[in-house]
């Protein structure tokens, strides 16, 4: 039997590690993609260090991958599905039909969802086996290796804003200019939103204005709260940084009916000041990525207007070294391996 390349964790905690497998058959309604391109991100630890319960080991991360439709199992609709179609899978990667979020058709919600490269075996490979629910189509404009990120950080800032409930020439502040940061200052920008970048220290001041942000605010040197009150106060706060403090911080930016939108999973508690909140009307809300749909809307919206990621590019067999340059914070902005498939 074909063999392919993957790279797996044996256990929790365990290294990532490539070895052999044989090529996999897809079963009723799955397809087997020939995988091209698979992002590496933060929450790729989940499955590493088997931060949530019930993972089956060994388990090959990823699920950020773009790549080419290779084989078709039964009851896949051969209109829509065709081997050699170019797709991508995210975060979502599949749901159940019957709980109730997916009875109301919020599916990303799913009480019984699944996961790409933690609930079954994702994108660091040469092929992987996925749900037709997953799949995403990808236009002809974008290359596997500028798809590939847009399937979680993407999607979830441009989801997010589309729904912040903001509106052009409203004031958005982007907290964190990161792997999702960088994509949501252009994101905020290129959606008519006055839009302000904030992050630690002045080096990445003239990125943030070059990406579409039409302020910068050093965290380190200036008050983000005084400086967006200067400014009329923030409809929307996007905050894609891990930090519960710094989310609190720049609450005090808000303006009257002004919301927080929480994209990094923060470990600290984000204290709030109940008071604060109360005078003026200011929410707090969380936001995850979205089903394969809106995976195809930030695809076109992204060719539509030349949004794309900033990537550094490792060959399948370093995907630990891409991992530890991921999970280092270190990376200008997003980390993504390549098959040469």
């Amino acid at each position: 039997m074909a063999k392919m390349r993957v790279v797996q964790v044996a256990k929790a905690g365990g290294p990532l590690e490539m070895v052999e497998r044989d090529i996999p058959q897809p079963e009723a309604g799955q397809v087997r993609i020939k995988v091209q391109a698979c992002g590496v991100c933060h929450s790729d630890s989940i499955a590493k260090e088997g931060y949530f319960p019930g993972i089956n080991y060994p388990r090959v991360p990823g699920h950020e991958v773009a790549g080419l439709i290779d084989a078709i199992g039964p009851n896949v609709s051969a209109e829509h599905w065709k081997v050699g179609q170019r797709v991508g899978v995210g975060w979502y990667g599949g749901h159940c039909g019957n709980c109730k979020p997916c009875r109301q058709g919020d599916f990303v919600c799913c009480r019984n969802g699944l996961i790409a490269g933690i609930s079954y075996d994702g994108g660091y490979g040469d092929y992987m086996i996925a749900p037709v629910q997953a799949l995403a189509s990808i236009p002809d404009e974008l290359s596997a290796m500028e798809a590939a990120p847009l399937l979680c950080a993407g999607i979830t800032t441009f989801n997010s804003l589309r729904n912040s409930g903001a509106k052009p020439g409203d004031l958005v502040a982007i907290l964190g200019i990161g792997g999702l940061g960088h994509l949501g200052v252009q994101f905020a920008a290129k959606m008519g939103f006055r839009t302000v970048a904030i992050a630690r220290g002045q080096d990445k001041a003239e990125l943030a204005k070059k990406l579409g942000a039409s302020v910068y605010i050093d965290s380190t040197s200036a008050d983000v709260a005084v400086e967006l009150q200067k400014l009329g106060g923030a409809d929307v706060i996007v905050a894609t940084v891990t930090n519960g403090a710094a989310m609190a911080s720049a609450m005090g930016g808000l303006g009257v009916g002004g919301s927080l939108v929480i994209l990094g999973a923060a470990a600290d508690p984000i204290p709030l000041n109940a008071i604060g909140m109360l005078s003026n009307r200011h929410s707090v809300k969380a936001w995850p990525s979205g089903v394969a749909s809106d995976s195809e809307d930030t695809f076109d919206f992204s060719v539509l207007t030349g949004v794309r990621s900033m990537n550094e590019e490792y060959p399948l067999e370093k995907a630990a070294e891409a991992y530890e340059r991921m999970i280092s914070g270190k990376a200008k902005f997003r980390v993504v391996i390549t098959t040469g498939n």
